[in-house]
């Protein structure tokens, strides 16, 4: 199947939902967590740092690794794949990445199923949430409510995702006539379930991927290369 046949399905969809994973950032030079990239990446598993028994065991550690990442985002600029999405307001987006390069592309309807890099919230779930500064963020600190420290308001390993943002992102994936996936494995679960939750109610699915994944059985189309080339000309062919 061609680009010109996914672009038919596009032409032809009332609602779509994109629904993106890390190969999305990537080409913005956003390291990922199956690949990692210099320096924090290869000195410390990512699994340990991104959970809550990592931050037990070290919390300074792990504010000072998401530091890094934080760093690396704020310098990061939407690349072709992101600009090509927000040129598309019709286009809900449902994102496993907790990078702000959607936004900043110029994207408003964006639901993050794995939480925000661009926050602090307490740890012991006061409610309180603060933005940082990605440039400048902050080390450790107490939360002002004084239970326990902040932490990067992010979804970690073995942690559940927060419902309300869950039911948006399952309403978005089963409502939709054609489900673009973006640059994910289609590994990570619950998240990569929504696949298989639009497939069952009746949507197209298109993938666009480096390489094949966990989608690929599922997908009607199939457009293998770098999302920065096939994301624009995909949406600019229907």
């Amino acid at each position: 199947m061609t680009i010109e046949a996914a672009g038919r399905l596009i032409a032809e969809a009332n609602t779509m939902t994109c629904f993106s994973g890390a190969g999305l950032s990537a080409p913005s030079g956003v390291g990922t967590f199956r690949d990692p990239v210099g320096g924090w990446w290869t000195k410390y598993d990512p699994m340990k740092m991104a959970s809550p028994e990592g931050f037990a065991e070290d919390p300074r550690l792990v504010m000072d690794w998401y530091a890094q990442r934080r760093h690396q985002i704020g310098n990061a600029e939407p690349n072709a794949a992101h600009r090509a999405l927000a040129a598309r307001m019709d286009i809900t987006q449902v994102t496993q990445n907790t990078d702000d390069l959607l936004q900043r592309a110029g994207c408003r309807n964006v639901i993050q199923v794995h939480g925000d890099i661009t926050a602090d919230r307490c740890h012991a779930n006061c409610g309180h949430v603060e933005t940082i500064d990605l440039l400048k963020p902050p080390g450790l600190r107490r939360c002002p409510c004084g239970q326990h420290a902040l932490r990067p308001d992010v979804v970690w390993f073995g942690e559940g995702l927060l419902p309300d943002i869950w039911n948006k992102a399952e309403a978005a994936c089963r409502q939709c006539d054609v489900l673009l996936v973006v640059g994910t494995g289609a590994e990570v679960y619950p998240a990569a379930g929504l696949i298989t939750l639009a497939r069952n109610h009746n949507s197209h699915i298109i993938v666009v991927n480096t390489n094949p994944s966990g989608a690929s059985e599922i997908a009607d189309i199939e457009l293998i290369g770098s999302v920065d080339d096939v994301l624009p000309a995909l949406l600019k062919s229907d």
